[in-house]
């Protein structure tokens, strides 16, 4: 029995000098951080945000890296979506910054701020020309829609395969869903914002198949039974877009 005590002592002291050691070891000049490559920063707040982080980490260890404090160090910037932090020991820490992509410009109060598919809005600087319009009522000052019409248009547009996504000229919204309007091509009609990867994707083989060319709308609500019309040739007729099944 006093054996077993003593072990149990013995091992209890062990385990606080284990922790002591690894405490002082994990915050010593041993393993402080004392090169940084940052990763990802680029635009005009590039330089700044780069600067931002290096700043932070320069009192961090590669053994006690504080995520946290990384990421305040750049809140000033809402375009930093996340950071992925990489440290190797015994000096070193690598971090890749990852932007949000804007899907569209916000119209809050007659200017135009970039937003991310998920209601991010992207600072306070002015929307690229190209990217479609989403009116939404919001103050310019916050940081994130809180409009449910733009929330779902924005939710449409960021779901949209990228090689589509520069044709869209608008979303409109009514008591039938959304409607998307095209540059030089028909209205697409999606619905409710459900299924959105689903209703794009029927929507891009409606759009590369030539038997819907010169309709009027295409209509992705329902994405297993696609729809197309009135074709400039009839004026009135309607076409079910599915795929063709080869004879038996």
């Amino acid at each position: 029995m006093i054996r077993l005590r003593r072990l149990a002592v013995v091992t209890m002291v062990g385990a606080g000098l284990l922790a002591g050691g690894w405490l002082w070891l994990r915050d010593s000049s041993l393993v402080e951080v004392r090169r940084v490559t940052v990763r990802g920063a680029v635009g005009r707040d590039g330089h700044a945000i780069a600067d931002a982080l290096r700043a932070a980490a320069s009192d961090m260890t590669t053994l006690h890296v504080r995520t946290g404090d990384l990421r305040t160090a750049v809140r000033a910037y809402p375009v930093v979506r996340d950071l992925r932090v990489a440290r190797s020991l015994p000096h070193r820490l690598r971090i890749q910054v990852i932007y949000y992509r804007p899907v569209a410009a916000a119209v809050i109060a007659g200017r135009r701020i970039p937003v991310a598919a998920d209601g991010t809005l992207l600072g306070d600087r002015a929307a690229s020309a190209a990217l479609p319009a989403v009116p939404a009522g919001a103050n310019p000052a916050v940081r994130r829609l809180t409009d449910r019409g733009a929330l779902s248009a924005v939710a449409l547009l960021g779901a949209a395969p990228r090689v589509l996504l520069p044709l869209v000229e608008g979303v409109r919204r009514d008591d039938g869903g959304l409607h998307l309007g095209l540059r030089s091509g028909p209205r697409v009609d999606f619905g409710a914002p459900v299924r959105l990867e689903a209703k794009w994707a029927a929507a891009a083989r409606l759009l590369s198949d030539g038997r819907v060319a010169g309709a009027s709308y295409v209509d992705v609500s329902t994405p297993e039974r696609p729809v197309a019309g009135p074709f400039a040739d009839d004026g009135v007729a309607s076409a079910a877009a599915t795929p063709e099944t080869p004879a038996p």
